[in-house]
């Protein structure tokens, strides 16, 4: 009988010892850290992966069943979306808010962010100077007329660029600005944006906007076309003289049907660590929380930067109007 009772016991204890996790991410560093995350604490990681879209709806269609404990994704905008559904709930954490800065954590702290991609200007160093490049602005400049490579107006990168120029600018010359894009873009959007680094480096755009991280990719591709395509272009930080670059983040929030809340938090509280900001660095070249505190070799060879403080949520609650005149300036 003592035999049955202690394996009941350790049965549920397990069962206890773990957190599901609702993730749009598809990186190494993440499986590294997650497998860390378990071998100091115990508490076993699941992992349900879907695009972001479907993962929130899931979220929104299962309510109150849902066995998730915490929503990680990509994009600001997304996890404002995600708070806007009533799918998360608000998280208490001294750590988080001492890890991770005012502007990139929700108000109500309802999602916080892990990870920083800056969205940059890449550019061929045969035909660009960087003392050609200023800001995101001056794109719709005429001298770039069918130089420009930029991805797809769906694209939720592209859509929190144009949110924060929203924020900046108005909605005005937001519009204003994205026609004039669409008249300077080399080709019609198509691709990632590792399709518009590839773009410049093979003589078709001079350059591309594009997020950070996408090139420490290219760079450490097992693909040598890749590689070839990092050594022919550089990075430019647009806006250093006024709001600086715009930047996202990778985030989570934890659901509002957790069951596993406190072991939800204690993970959440890990990624923002030093340690965990160090891996997501060097394995998947993103920016550490604390930008400053970056210590990839690679990132740090492009240099500091001055990265715009706007409030992140800002950019989830600009979306609707993005996407909007997006639409009026004709960008496919």
């Amino acid at each position: 009988m003592k035999k049955i009772y202690l394996t009941l016991i350790l049965v549920c204890t397990n069962l206890q010892a773990q957190i599901n996790i609702y993730s749009h991410r598809h990186y190494d560093s993440d499986k590294i850290l997650f497998k860390k995350f378990t071998d100091q604490t115990g508490i076993k990681i699941n992992v349900i992966k879907g695009s972001a879209d479907q993962l929130i709806e899931r979220l929104i269609s299962e309510g109150g069943n849902s066995p998730a404990d915490i929503l990680f994704t990509v994009d600001a905008g997304r996890l404002h979306r995600a708070k806007v559904a009533g799918i998360l709930q608000p998280i208490e954490s001294k750590i988080l808010r001492e890890n991770i800065p005012p502007s990139m954590r929700d108000e109500d702290d309802y999602w916080f962010g892990l990870t920083v991609r800056a969205r940059v200007l890449v550019y061929s160093k045969e035909r660009v100077t960087p003392d050609q490049l200023s800001t995101y602005e001056d794109l719709a400049n005429r001298k770039w007329r069918g130089k420009i490579a930029v991805r797809s107006s769906s694209n939720i990168y592209n859509q929190s660029l144009m949110a924060s120029i929203i924020a900046s600018n108005g909605s005005r010359k937001a519009l204003s600005w994205a026609k004039s894009i669409r008249k300077n873009m080399a080709r019609a959007p198509r691709g990632s944006d590792r399709d518009q680094a590839r773009a410049v480096a093979a003589g078709l755009a001079d350059v591309a906007i594009m997020n950070t991280y996408y090139l420490g990719i290219l760079a450490n591709s097992p693909d040598a076309k890749d590689r070839e395509v990092f050594k022919k272009v550089s990075v430019f930080f647009p806006n250093q003289n006024d709001r600086g670059t715009h930047i996202n983040v990778s985030g989570a929030g934890i659901t509002k049907s957790s069951k596993n809340k406190k072991d939800a938090i204690k993970f959440l509280e890990f990624l923002s660590g030093s340690d965990s900001q160090k891996t997501f660095g060097s394995v998947n070249y993103e920016y550490p929380i604390k930008i400053e505190a970056n210590q990839s070799e690679l990132l740090n060879s492009w240099g500091p930067f001055k990265y715009d403080k706007l409030n992140l949520s800002v950019l989830g609650a600009n979306n609707a109007e993005a996407v909007k005149l997006f639409d009026k300036a004709g960008w496919e």
